[in-house]
């Protein structure tokens, strides 16, 4: 929302993502897609010169794109089946942390429902 917002005003964005299609449904601006598992867009922890190539390639792209809605694919392959990929940190993030119990009982109360 925030980029469709700020492309109104004449900024233009890009959106980093794993799931185009899904993006440029809700009509978000010009994505790069990764194929990356989520949670992990920019690459493995601790790979810094991965890292930064999908970031310069994230920039280029936004050279590139010109107008709302385009999509372009970068060429990089995640190193393992993204479904055996462990993506959660070993240590919960100190926002998550601080709303845990809210995020259970959130969870809980969807189960119910279902």
């Amino acid at each position: 929302m925030v980029a469709r917002f700020l492309e109104e005003k004449g900024i233009a964005t890009i959106i980093l993502s794993p799931t185009p299609e899904f993006n440029r449904e809700l009509g978000f601006p010009r994505t790069v897609a990764v194929e990356y598992p989520y949670g992990r867009p920019l690459g493995e922890v601790n790979d810094r010169e991965g890292q930064r190539k999908v970031l310069l390639d994230v920039l280029k792209a936004l050279d590139e794109l010109k107008k709302p809605g385009q999509v372009v694919h970068l060429p990089f392959d995640w190193p393992e089946d993204p479904k055996q990929t462990k993506w959660h940190p070993p240590e919960i993030s100190p926002i998550v942390k601080l709303f845990l119990g809210e995020i259970k009982k959130a969870g809980a109360e969807g189960r119910k429902e279902k």
